[in-house]
């Protein structure tokens, strides 16, 4: 009887590791996100101080963002259903803008910039209030 008693700490580690795993799914891209975030605060640094250098840098990183595991990819698939095509496609409209603001920003051609950062801010936009708030709700149990 004392072996199964000394288990129930150990499966108590256990189930409590799992939840926590859970809650945290899909953490991958949570950090993705995060990244990007950042990466488009310095994007609109580097405009307001006209460093073209610098945007044409961080565009790229915008433009060709990691993509989660396969597993994380799996759950966030299973949740989205028939929106990951809508999903795909504003994430490839992002790819896309992110690739032409790089390009005004390596030709140093500020109208070009700020109207290559306005749309990409409207696909991010058009991404964000379509998914993040049940997104984040049903893999975080929050709204932010």
């Amino acid at each position: 009887m004392k072996p199964r008693l000394a288990l129930i700490p150990l499966l108590a580690a256990v189930l409590f590791t799992i939840t926590n795993a859970r809650a945290d799914e899909p953490s991958v891209l949570r950090q993705v996100m995060q990244a990007l975030g950042s990466d488009m605060q310095v994007v609109t640094g580097g405009i307001a101080r006209e460093d073209w250098q610098l945007v044409a840098k961080t565009a790229p990183l915008i433009a060709k963002h990691p993509q989660p595991p396969l597993s994380e990819k799996v759950r966030i698939i299973r949740y989205m259903g028939a929106e990951m095509s809508l999903f795909k496609a504003l994430d490839g409209e992002t790819h896309q803008a992110a690739l032409e603001l790089g390009k005004a920003a390596d030709e140093q051609d500020g109208a070009k910039v700020i109207a290559a950062f306005g749309k990409l801010q409207q696909t991010c936009l058009a991404c964000h209030q379509r998914f993040r708030s049940g997104f984040v709700q049903h893999f975080y149990g929050t709204d932010k």
